[in-house]
């Protein structure tokens, strides 16, 4: 089923990186760090991020195309601290030569048939555009471990049991990471694609929000805050619900647009069932 999911995303990337703005930075003061937020503008939606405490700063999934690495990588210079990790979790990024850290399960998962085969498909894609490959060392983190560095907490969870093994991350008691940024939006048929994926899909929601967090981030997306993730909650049992009453897939889009009219990612929907009822 990953490997589905992963090639899909890879053929609908359509968007050529030459035809790409540069991205733009926000700054979140939440007390004992700032939490800096990169929105790359890229072909994929990603976002960076870096986490500055007192003393040190931490990045979490560096940009992966050229520019975006050069532009990042400028702004972390200009903040004066030492960079002491650099966490890879679900993307793989301009790291360089640095060592980087992963969920445990991840630095294998990463070069194997299934994302190493993404890889070479976006090299084949975005050619040069892309920037080499990180060489550095990958240490593993295990679920249910909190690591501090730059003085902040970071408790490594494990993600949404429908997603490739990354981890859904507290930092810091108040920013919590997961693959896809909560969006009062329709869901993706990348990101929810089976109807095991929906209930994967609001008990990770669901553990977000009993952690306390003020802001919610994700490798696509940027920055949200609670009533997103409460909005997603209540879209997939909607979804659920709907799926479970129309027999065919073009029944339950229809169901879920009268149920969302003008939500964005309306244009979406056809893949969403076609994905849900295969």
């Amino acid at each position: 089923m990953m490997r589905k999911v992963l090639f899909v995303l890879f053929n609908l990337l359509t968007i050529t990186v030459m035809a790409q703005t540069k991205g733009r930075f926000e700054v979140h003061d939440l007390g004992n760090y700032k939490l800096h937020v990169y929105y790359t503008n890229d072909a994929l939606g990603d976002a960076s991020y870096i986490v500055e405490g007192e003393d040190a700063l931490v990045t979490m999934e560096q940009p992966l195309f050229k520019d975006n690495v050069a532009e990042f990588d400028a702004y972390l210079s200009q903040l004066g601290k030492p960079v002491e990790k650099r966490v890879t979790d679900y993307h793989v990024g301009g790291t360089g030569s640095h060592d980087v850290v992963m969920a445990e399960g991840m630095p294998a998962f990463t070069k194997g048939e299934v994302y190493g085969g993404m890889m070479k498909g976006f090299a084949q894609a975005f050619g040069d555009a892309m920037t080499e490959m990180p060489t550095g060392k990958a240490t593993e983190v295990a679920f249910g471990t909190t690591r501090t560095w730059a003085g902040v907490s970071f408790e490594f969870r494990r993600g949404a049991t429908s997603d490739f093994p990354g981890a859904s991350i507290l930092i810091g008691g108040k920013a919590y990471y997961t693959h896809w940024t909560p969006a009062k939006a329709h869901v993706s048929h990348l990101q929810v694609s089976s109807p095991a994926a929906i209930d994967a899909e609001i008990a990770e929601a669901e553990n977000s929000l009993a952690s306390g967090a003020e802001l919610f981030i994700g490798g696509h997306g940027g920055v949200a805050k609670r009533d997103a993730v409460e909005f997603k909650i209540a879209y997939l049992k909607k979804v659920k619900e709907l799926l479970a009453a129309n027999q065919t897939a073009q029944g339950f889009v229809d169901a879920l647009k009268s149920a969302y009219p003008g939500l964005p990612g309306e244009a979406g929907l056809a893949d969403l069932g076609k994905a849900l009822y295969k």
